[in-house]
């Protein structure tokens, strides 16, 4: 689950509290019962170690070398969730020791094959903001161009033109215009737009 927070693109992770890897931050995750659909089990474990629930999860790939968990032979599926940490609160449950954010680019040391996880699903997020609405996720229902345009910049880890920038995301008609301004520091109010789900398909 990743979100944006202090201007920087984060991760949610938990620390174990048992072995294997205890101590150690990972991914939230666990086994699925055998009574449970892959995402049912998904929410559970993320409920189960975060406290986060009723949230919308993607399934992203599947990673099953061997090796990866010493206890036996483990196929991960991996779910993905881009949100707006403000709307959250996250607490260590039962199933976890801490939990905490991290910065997708200053990660600690990391149990199983979790950074290969982690970087994998970096390079799909950006891969997503060129034909999906993703990036809307992490904004208010309200915003002006330059908070839309920051948000691709924290995700893409880049500075981008902002002539260009704000003549693409025009041209795809997916904003609509609030009519209403917003003061940004002491340039002139800038103009509120969001997202037209409508115009989603020109993506």
């Amino acid at each position: 689950m990743m979100s944006l927070r202090k201007r920087d693109l984060q991760v949610l992770l938990i620390k174990r509290r048992s072995w294997p890897y205890e101590g150690m931050w990972a991914i939230p995750g666990g086994f699925v019962n055998i009574d449970e659909s892959l995402e049912t089990a998904a929410k559970r474990e993320l409920q189960e170690e975060t406290g986060v629930q009723d949230v919308y999860l993607e399934q992203l790939y599947t990673f099953g070398d061997p090796g990866r968990d010493p206890r036996t032979r483990v196929i991960t599926v991996v779910y993905f969730a881009l949100l707006d940490s403000e709307r959250l609160q996250v607490r260590a449950a039962d199933d976890a020791a801490d939990v905490g954010w991290f910065s997708v680019y200053d990660l600690p040391s990391l149990a199983f094959d979790h950074e290969k996880i982690l970087h994998y699903s970096l390079e799909r997020l950006r891969g997503k903001l060129d034909y999906t609405t993703i990036a809307f996720s992490l904004l208010p229902e309200q915003f002006t161009l330059r908070e839309l345009q920051r948000v691709y910049e924290i995700i893409l880890h880049k500075r981008l033109d902002k002539r260009n920038f704000r003549k693409k995301i025009l041209s795809t008609g997916i904003l609509e215009d609030t009519g209403a301004k917003k003061m940004e520091g002491t340039h002139r109010p800038a103009r509120l737009y969001r997202f037209n789900p409508e115009a989603e398909a020109k993506l």
